[in-house]
């Protein structure tokens, strides 16, 4: 089902061994526990990264769950930096993910100056274009250590951990 309000729409599929999603609030002792879900801006983030510029805004519009949710806790030695000493801290990471999602760009009204740039077929082909290369900078999901990799799909083909729930 393709969205007609937004003619820039990009659907991508992005997969990764782990993901760790969290809020600084909840990092409590320098532990860190994922959500189950990324977060919206988890997901910009991983636009920004496949294709960023001053002149647009990036929304997501849908996400799909494709594999089923599972953690994993792995114990980490965080570098300290007030002593020489480092603890063991507990890291609840999300494993084997992969999600579809479907975003649009609008112009950023905020950049008046840019305006000559807003060319929405050029920046649409664009953004298509390094969906199909990966992106221009590394992908993660959430954090660092969790690498990720983009690539183009259609978004709803194929089948989801979670199709035959009913939330």
């Amino acid at each position: 089902m393709k969205n007609t309000r937004y003619p820039n729409i990009v659907e991508f599929e992005v997969t990764g061994s782990y993901g760790l999603f969290s809020d600084p609030v909840m990092r409590i002792g320098g532990e860190k526990c994922s959500y189950q879900v990324p977060t919206y801006e988890a997901l910009k983030g991983v636009l920004a990264s496949v294709y960023w510029k001053p002149t647009l805004i990036w929304y997501i519009d849908a996400v799909r769950v494709m594999n089923p949710i599972q953690m994993e806790v792995k114990g980490i030695r965080p570098i300290k930096y007030t002593s020489r000493d480092n603890e063991l801290a507990y890291y609840t990471y999300l494993k084997n993910c992969r999600y579809q999602v479907r975003a649009h760009f609008e112009w950023n009204e905020n950049r008046p100056e840019l305006a000559g740039d807003r060319n929405e077929n050029k920046h649409h082909e664009i953004a298509k274009k390094m969906i199909r290369k990966g992106g221009r900078r590394d992908i993660f999901l959430g954090t660092r250590e969790c690498q990720a990799y983009v690539e183009p799909c259609v978004f709803g083909e194929g089948a989801s951990a979670y199709d035959g729930t009913s939330e």
